[in-house]
């Protein structure tokens, strides 16, 4: 956006999480993303647009992979986030996958030009 010729750059934090899954909890997985995990995310008022992907290039025999995102509007948000509801729903996540699937998180910044 370019207002009396000064740029301002609209900046979005992305939260994406990858998620390793055996293909026998991949669909259990996927379920409880979608129903449970970015809707609660989403209603947070921190968290919005929660996309689920799966990740096609790492693909092995027996496992899926898969690629939550969700945006906020400062790091702040997704720290906030993560350390009250975010940690509650993956201690959840660890009581029905037990070490079954593993996951990891990278904060990204969304990069216009």
């Amino acid at each position: 956006m370019i207002l009396l010729g000064i740029a301002y750059f609209c900046t979005m934090f992305i939260i994406n999480t990858t998620y390793h899954a055996p293909v026998a909890d991949a669909r259990e997985l996927v379920i409880w993303l979608a129903e449970v995990y970015i809707p609660q995310a989403e209603a947070s008022g921190l968290l919005s647009d929660g996309r689920l992907n799966r990740i096609l290039s790492h693909k092995e025999e027996d496992s899926e992979c898969f690629a939550l995102q969700l945006s906020a509007q400062s790091t702040a948000d997704i720290h906030k986030w993560l350390a009250h509801r975010g940690h509650e729903l993956n201690e959840e996540l660890l009581r029905m996958f037990d070490q079954r699937v593993q996951g990891f998180s990278t904060l990204m910044e969304t990069v216009n030009s």
